[in-house]
């Protein structure tokens, strides 16, 4: 018999767990991601049972979870695993901003949190408006953002957007509307085409190497790089669909789009 709200909840992506840190019901969680850090305690208070496409399913059903929540086909294999077991599974898919915050007040609800839920996104919608309203200098800096050195891999819809909220114009903006990581490749002459001002990476978690960056050929001519607006955004803070991204991921980006002058 399935229990509401439930009591026993497995998060296999990291902004489900700091959602419902964020709402108080981090008692509910017993099993995360191994990506999961925010907050920090989580990596000492939950056990970690999972990878992003791999997870430890007999670990994951001892734990005798009633909710798994999950993200995305890419976590598909684990999903039809744990509904084959008789696992009760939502799996979100929120591939921008409004799907961000969607994801929070659908997750609100699922847990009998619903009005705390709602709250907590309406606070980032009136965040994310007062940042966009914010009077910038002419003309934007013109941004190139990069998840991935090799392929170069770019246009992660809800960073495209918080490019924009942060003042910046995303030199791919057709990308955005691509979910699978192999329909946003870009070749290195496209990249140097677009003369990009600022260049942000975040390479999926392992670190940004900018002297890479730097020595690709023809890429001495691109402004980012003359002008060393070369600035690494760490993964958990843009990579991750939640609050983390409305929030030290957007901060990120209006730091690098915008130095303190003198």
């Amino acid at each position: 018999m399935r229990q509401f709200p439930p009591c026993r909840i497995v998060c296999l992506t990291e902004e489900t767990v700091e959602t419902l840190y964020l709402l108080g019901e981090q008692d509910r969680i017993v099993g995360v991601s191994g990506y999961a850090v925010r907050p920090p305690r989580v990596r000492r208070e939950k056990p970690r049972v999972s990878a992003f496409i791999s997870a430890d399913i007999p670990r994951i059903l001892s734990l005798e979870p009633d909710l798994v929540l999950a993200f995305s086909d890419l976590q598909a294999e684990i999903v039809a695993d744990l509904v084959r077991a008789g696992v009760a599974i939502h799996v979100f898919n929120q591939r921008d901003v409004a799907g961000i915050l969607a994801m929070i007040r659908t997750l609100g609800a699922l847990v009998g949190a619903a009005e705390k839920a709602d709250q907590l996104a309406t606070s980032y919608e009136q965040r994310l408006a007062g940042i966009a309203s914010t009077s910038r200098p002419s003309p934007k800096p013109r941004v190139y953002f990069e998840e991935w050195d090799d392929p170069l891999i770019s246009g992660i819809g809800w960073v495209c957007e918080l490019i924009e909220i942060a003042g910046g114009e995303d030199v791919l903006p057709d990308l955005r509307f691509q979910q699978a990581a192999r329909d946003r490749i870009v070749s290195p002459e496209t990249v140097r085409a677009t003369a990009p001002d600022v260049i942000l990476a975040s390479w999926c978690g392992k670190k940004v190497v900018a002297d890479r960056i730097r020595k690709r050929p023809g890429w001495n001519q691109i402004p980012a790089v003359r002008n060393d607006r070369i600035v690494e955004i760490k993964s958990p803070v843009i990579l991750q669909p939640g609050p983390a991204a409305l929030t030290d991921g957007l901060d990120a980006i209006v730091a690098a789009l915008w130095p303190p002058s003198g």
